[in-house]
């Protein structure tokens, strides 16, 4: 007999919001038994059906729902969501596009597993037992929907380690190179699928770097935490020079050869720790039109929030005194810990420490082709802010 779960009076209310999410201690008792990564059948108090999704004890989240339908065959499911997220896409950025992610987990209705295509290669990301256990069936899935040249495992991300799966990469399906040749806002851009962060590229940025041109134009740009360069070649098309510092030098590698691709000749990269570089700038008394700022996720857990708050202050604060007197900051957070109001918060503090007067021209989020579900806070974790600095 497959899991049933009971949950406790009143648990339902923000799964039948739309959030997937079922934690162990919402759940009053548990019948019936089967094997981790399992279908589980997930019931209000009073009995009344809520959705099934995959189970895994040895997950902090016990159950993500994926079915809403007692009626729902999972396969026929999985695939019909599957199409559904590529033809937003498709409606999103043209049959043309070469670069997006084509389903974002939560957001598209398919817990813990996150696709990106580059070209004809399909990055995928298995994030639960769940989803892990369904591997070849979604390449199957995938196979027919998006026709690609090879699909790409990305089995490095730590959360996998906490649903007790292994961390691998390894291709999937068909032919994988190393690295992949996409566009974006007009820029050839080189990926590399099997060692670049995450799985490859960011895409969610991908509207921000356009967005950040305007700011940049004839213009001296700094770009810290540059990663292989995204915010650095779109300030660069429009930008007299830009200066790209990473810690990494495989990111500064591919930095380089991305504006050679391009044929760019105003951008010198720095591989250095952003923040003592920031520091370096400012006793060598450098100044910039336009500092970018997009760091790492500085929290991972509501816990790590205060130290991060102190992290972002200390960035920011370093970024606005380097920027001269009616230049522009861009500055940005991946984590949804830090919540718009308290990044805000943060910069108001920042701008009012280091003396500085600051107004906010913009404020965006992520791309379209990363949904936020209004169900579910941790979908929504993108903000850049664009501002003023007097």
């Amino acid at each position: 007999m497959a899991y049933v779960l009971y949950l406790k009076k009143g648990e339902e209310r923000r799964l039948l919001a739309g959030h997937a999410w079922v934690y162990a201690n919402e759940v009053a008792r548990i019948e019936g038994k089967d094997k981790n990564g399992a279908l589980a059948e997930v019931r209000a108090h009073d009995g009344r059906f809520i959705g099934r999704g995959y189970i895994n004890h040895l997950s902090k989240i016990l159950v993500r729902i994926f079915l809403r339908s007692e009626a729902e065959e999972e396969a026929a499911a999985l695939e019909r969501r599957i199409r559904a997220a590529v033809s937003l896409r498709k409606t999103l950025y043209g049959e043309e596009n070469d670069c997006c992610r084509l389903i974002f987990a939560e957001a598209d209705d398919l817990p813990a597993l996150i696709v990106d295509r580059y070209g004809d290669v399909l990055v995928c990301e298995l994030l639960s037992l769940g989803m892990d256990k369904r591997r070849e069936l979604i390449a199957d899935i995938l196979e027919r929907v998006c026709a690609p040249r090879g699909i790409y495992l990305r089995g490095d991300a730590p959360v996998r380690r906490k649903e007790g799966l292994p961390l691998e990469n390894g291709v999937l399906r068909g032919e994988v190179p190393d690295t992949v040749v996409v566009h974006e806002n007009g820029l050839a851009m080189e990926v590399d699928v099997k060692r670049g962060q995450k799985t490859g590229y960011f895409l969610d940025q991908k509207e921000n770097r356009l967005a950040v041109r305007r700011y940049c134009r004839g213009a001296r740009v700094l770009d810290c935490f540059c990663n292989s360069g995204g915010f650095s070649l779109n300030a660069a098309a429009v930008a007299k020079e830009v200066t790209a510092v990473d810690i990494s030098p495989l990111a500064l590698e591919q930095v380089r050869a991305n504006a050679a691709r391009n044929g760019f000749t105003n951008i010198r990269t720095v591989c250095a720790d952003a923040f003592e570089q920031l520091r370096a700038f400012r006793a060598a008394g450098e100044s910039f039109d336009c500092v970018i700022l997009d760091p790492p996720a500085f929290c991972k857990s509501a816990a790590e929030v205060p130290g991060a708050y102190r992290g972002y202050k200390d960035v920011n604060i370093l970024g606005m005194k380097l920027v001269r007197p009616g230049g522009f900051l861009v500055t940005c957070s991946c984590s949804h810990y830090m919540t718009m109001p308290l990044f805000e918060k943060m910069l108001r503090e920042s701008a009012r420490d280091c003396g500085r007067r600051a107004k906010i021209l913009d404020v965006r989020v992520q791309a379209p082709d990363h949904p936020a579900l209004l169900a579910a806070d941790e979908t929504s974790y993108l903000k850049a802010y664009f501002l003023q600095i007097e």
